[in-house]
């Protein structure tokens, strides 16, 4: 049997950056874990319809910083900025909320960051996000699928693409998965810059997964420095 390995988990250290930047004692890790994955989730409930491209958390000794890099940044910020700031006020009432029942020290104050997503560049998540919400409105799969696919190959600097989708496929009986691809993949080569994806359609027939694989050429060694070396892009809002 082969072993199935997550692209970008594969690749980090390498040609990509750690999601969670930070340094605790033994005894707080799984706390820090926890907290990362409570932030996650709760940015995926509230803005989820922004186009999530990315999460990304830093923290120090005395603050945090999350960092969302969004294809529709403005359904985040919201008026004046107000969208902003009750999220912030939200992660932060969950995240003490969270140490409260653990008995742990006060949390550290948390900021938040949003980015847009660049014009241009091409996410594996919000794609796979996209044909989610269009097989939600009763789409047909194939077509749905082979559309994105021709939009992702028309950008000049993708070498390739591969959607992987399983469930009751339009509505059928008996569930089963399909696959769809076009230019190369190189899964195996680690400066291949692989941008994968994730996402689940909740349709009235079940529930369909949804897997996006995306070439974007290769990253050699004095760019995948800059990569490691550089946070998580430009700073936004």
């Amino acid at each position: 049997m082969a072993n199935k390995v997550k692209p970008t988990a594969f690749r980090v250290g390498i040609i990509k950056n750690w999601s969670s930047r930070w340094m605790s004692a033994p005894k707080d890790r799984r706390h820090f874990l926890e907290e990362d994955a409570l932030i996650r989730r709760l940015l995926e409930e509230k803005i989820g319809q922004a186009g999530i491209a990315s999460i990304e958390i830093e923290r120090t000794v005395s603050a945090g910083r999350i960092f969302i890099k969004a294809a529709r940044p403005g359904l985040i910020i919201g008026r004046g900025g107000k969208g902003i700031e009750d999220l912030t006020k939200l992660i932060h009432g969950e995240v003490t909320a969270l140490r409260n029942e653990r008995k742990l020290a006060k949390a550290a104050p948390l900021g938040v960051s949003v980015i847009e997503l660049p014009r241009g560049d091409v996410s594996a998540r919000v794609v796979a996000q996209n044909i989610a919400w269009d097989l939600e409105k009763r789409y047909k799969f194939r077509r749905t699928v082979k559309k994105y696919i021709d939009e992702v190959m028309s950008h000049r600097e993708i070498r390739g693409v591969k959607i992987r989708a399983a469930g009751r496929l339009d509505g059928a009986e008996i569930s089963r998965s399909e696959k769809f691809s076009a230019g190369n993949l190189p899964l195996s080569s680690l400066r291949a810059d692989i941008d994968y994806g994730e996402a689940t359609a909740r349709t009235t027939y079940g529930a369909i997964g949804l897997k996006v694989w995306i070439y974007k050429g290769d990253i050699f060694e004095n760019r995948a420095r800059e990569v490691l070396n550089s946070r998580s892009g430009e700073r936004g809002r």
